[in-house]
């Protein structure tokens, strides 16, 4: 084959290659869907992990004041059992 001769593709070999480029643009374009969708989830995750993270300190928060409260009704009636539907504290004899 000469060098000086141009050679013309054949119209099966274009749409070939046309096609090559759509797919590899289809999928430039996927990847791109797929990034976007891990970002978004990513924020979703974090949004949780915040929302976790405050969820724990409220916890925290109510079992200090548990204690505290439990502290506070041991000091003023004594030991003993509460019924908390009924609200009937029954003290615990702690004879020794």
């Amino acid at each position: 084959m000469s060098k000086d001769k141009e050679i013309k593709f054949t119209e099966d070999e274009l749409k070939s290659l046309a096609d090559l480029r759509n797919t590899y643009q289809a999928v430039q374009n996927d990847f791109g869907v797929l990034k976007l969708r891990r970002i978004s989830l990513e924020q979703q995750l974090n949004q949780l992990d915040e929302a976790e993270s405050q969820v724990e300190l409220k916890y925290i928060d109510t079992q200090k004041f548990e204690q505290d409260l439990v502290k506070t009704l041991n000091e003023k009636y004594g030991s003993g059992n509460l019924d908390a539907e009924t609200g009937v504290f029954t003290p615990i004899n702690e004879e020794k």
